[in-house]
């Protein structure tokens, strides 16, 4: 397998969560983005500034793949959710849980994983 180019931002973000530092960005009116952000998308502002991401998430939303693609077969059966972490929602994978119990509201901690199918890095939560 080749090793993947790297994206930048976005992996500089899953750099500080593998070290501990994630983060997200936020205006002085406290809107959240991830990065990469140069104008906050709510207000125009251009006053960001870095801030701690919180240890853990809730699930908002999630959904069960079974049947994937062929870019994601060896991952299947695998669980997409989206997770709110104060200000920001973040989008990843749930792990360490049978798909079947995965509900909204779970609480969730964040952490970087690989794609089982293709070995890239990706956003994983964990039952906290």
């Amino acid at each position: 397998m080749t090793e993947t180019p790297r994206n930048g931002e976005y992996d500089d973000w899953l750099d500080s969560i593998e070290d501990g530092e994630g983060y997200y960005v936020e205006c002085d009116e406290g809107h959240g983005w991830l990065p990469p952000r140069r104008v906050c998308p709510d207000c125009g502002s251009r006053e960001l500034h870095d801030e701690p991401l919180p240890d853990s998430g809730e699930i908002v939303t999630h959904t069960t793949i079974t049947v994937a693609t062929p870019q994601f077969e060896d991952d299947a059966p695998y669980v997409t959710a989206i997770a709110d972490f104060g200000p920001v929602s973040i989008t990843g994978l749930v792990r360490g849980v049978d798909p079947e119990d995965v509900s909204m509201a779970d609480v969730v901690g964040i952490e970087v994983g690989e794609r089982e199918t293709t070995g890239e890095r990706a956003v994983v939560f964990r039952p906290r």
